[in-house]
């Protein structure tokens, strides 16, 4: 059977991983890893070594000299065990603590110098993604609402599922690591002051979340984590909570941490038999885990027992088998782009509209573009909220559209993949790309490709839409290759000279890129100038909210 390998690069430790599994029976829609949903699982190798990558980062902001060289080290070993183990497929990522610290580069390059190991820098929204995924193959959650607390040594996501499915999703800057460098370090015990410190911090990280999460109803919250599974053994409801067999007692854990405030670490450690990077952190991990619980007036917190690594392993047997859901995937990332949108007022029948023209578009020039299914999705994400910057002006909106994007936050895309959906929002209008300007110039020569290409493209679906008023129903593509023509077919009103007016006029990248004259069939306007027209009118945008000026060119 063919083995997979998953490594955690976390703030309190590093983690190894190691499992074996086989392709499902037929019929079967995915598989899973885990024994109890009745998958042919085994695990092979389970490693983890004590290598606090966020000792000093979460104070001095970078990676101490010394954990980044226990932290090759480590890495090096686990190599060793993944060779002898022959595994056929492995994902290695780094959370918080490499993400935040300035030299988290040197460890990267470190671990593909020294151990072979292509370490990944993930953001929190990656880190729910695969958690939620791990969540949803161990519980049943089809039916029911729930809200899903990781708590990291540096971070903590907060994922609203609605029915199984991702609606919200935040990574808070709270961890167990950074609250004890911050609140705790150098104290034996935590007296008065400092479990007001420790809380007032927790409390104003999970401010940012609570507007959202109040609105939504939800019938359990989930734990995951380290941290959470110890204080299932130490607060466990007895007999589980409904239906789920391991959860946390709430009230308990609340006179659990009270006693825990006044031990010492080798107390903790003593009286309760925990690893010593577990006896500090399990103050700050429960006064989280309390302080979530309380906001929402939640008496237990269900445990999975699931993490990030389980998550990994999910997504690379699925995929080695090609059974991943890649509709799902798609749904992932096109539902995180309409959350943004929404968040900045946008026009999502018309954000959408251009989205299928768009990928008609892009899938009727598949043989004179050559790219992949992975370009059209990030095609999709730059239509949906190409216009997003109306938030802050209509003039200039396109630039602002690419600083929204290339700042947000989006499930499901990697920060290169967001880099190349800035840009191509930003190129459907107005200039070209062009290496004069800074974003364009700060990728890679083939993502500049991809750039060109797709905001071509992204340019003639938008112009089918000028009003927003979905005047064009449908467009389909023709190319004549023999005479470097692009002919679009289109069906909508009759009433669509702007529209098609403004084709003509936003063609010229298209041409360049492709070098095809785009001709529209049966066109009921006369082509005229190359010229872009004149906004629309100012009673289809949406009112400016602040006024912000980001670059000098057009």
């Amino acid at each position: 059977m063919p083995r997979f390998a998953a490594l955690d690069l976390g703030s309190n430790a590093l983690r190894l991983r190691i499992v074996e599994a086989h392709a499902p029976p037929s019929g079967r829609e995915q598989l899973s890893l885990l024994p109890e949903a009745g998958s042919s699982f085994r695990e092979v190798m389970s490693l983890r070594a004590p290598v606090r990558l966020g000792s000093e980062v979460f104070v001095t902001g970078r990676l101490a000299a010394a954990s980044i060289g226990q932290a090759c080290s480590a890495l090096r070993e686990f190599r060793d065990a993944m060779d002898n183990a022959k595994v056929d497929a492995y994902r290695a990522t780094a959370t918080s603590a490499v993400r935040e610290a300035s030299n988290g580069t040197t460890l990267v390059e470190r671990a593909r110098r020294e151990a072979g190991i292509e370490l990944e820098v993930i953001e929190g929204v990656e880190e729910a993604r695969l958690i939620h995924l791990a969540v949803i193959r161990r519980l049943a959650l089809s039916d029911r609402r729930a809200l899903l607390v990781d708590v990291g040594g540096g971070s903590t996501e907060l994922t609203y599922l609605d029915r199984g499915r991702n609606a919200f999703a935040m990574s808070l800057p709270v961890g167990t690591v950074r609250l004890l460098e911050t609140y705790l370090r150098g104290a034996k015990t935590v007296d008065r002051t400092r479990q007001k410190l420790l809380f007032e911090g927790v409390d104003r990280a999970l401010a940012e979340a609570a507007p959202q999460l109040k609105k939504v109803p939800f019938e359990v919250v989930l734990g995951t984590g380290g941290s959470v599974d110890t204080l299932c053994e130490l607060c466990p409801v007895k007999g589980g909570h409904a239906g789920y067999p391991r959860a946390v007692d709430v009230p308990l854990t609340k006179t659990l941490l009270g006693k825990l405030f006044g031990m010492t670490t080798d107390q903790r450690r003593d009286a309760f038999g925990l690893r010593p990077d577990r006896a500090d952190t399990i103050v700050p991990a429960a006064s989280i885990f309390v302080r979530v619980a309380e906001m929402f007036k939640a008496p237990v917190i269900v445990a999975p027992g699931v993490g990030l690594k389980e998550g990994i392993l999910e997504e690379l047997v699925d995929k080695y088998f090609d059974r991943w859901d890649k509709e799902s995937e798609t749904r992932t990332v096109v539902d995180a782009c309409v959350r943004l949108g929404h968040r900045y007022g946008f026009d999502q029948a018309h954000g959408e509209l251009v989205a299928a023209f768009a990928t008609s578009l892009f899938d009727d020039m598949a043989d004179v573009h050559g790219l992949d299914e992975r370009d059209r999705l990030l095609l999709r994400a730059a239509a949906v909220l190409h216009d997003v910057g109306d938030y802050v002006r209509y003039d200039g909106h396109h630039k602002h559209s690419y600083y929204l994007i290339q700042h947000s936050d989006i499930m499901g895309l990697t920060p290169d993949e967001r880099a190349l959906v800035a840009n191509i929002a930003r190129y459907h209008r107005k200039s070209p790309p062009d290496a004069s300007h800074p974003n364009f110039r700060e990728l890679d020569k083939d993502a500049r490709a991809k750039v060109r290409s797709l905001s071509a493209i992204l340019r003639i679906a938008d112009a089918l839409d000028r009003e927003h008023l979905g005047k064009v129903k449908s467009v389909r593509a023709e190319v004549e290759a023999s005479k470097r023509r692009l002919t679009l077919h289109v069906i909508g009103d009759e009433e669509r000279e702007l529209e098609e007016w403004t084709v003509r006029a936003k063609s010229e990248l298209l041409r360049d890129v492709f070098d095809l004259d785009v001709n529209i069939a049966g066109s009921i306007t006369r082509p005229s100038s190359r010229a872009e027209p004149a906004a629309a009118p100012a009673s289809q945008r949406p009112p400016p909210v602040f006024s912000k000026e980001l670059s000098k060119e057009k």
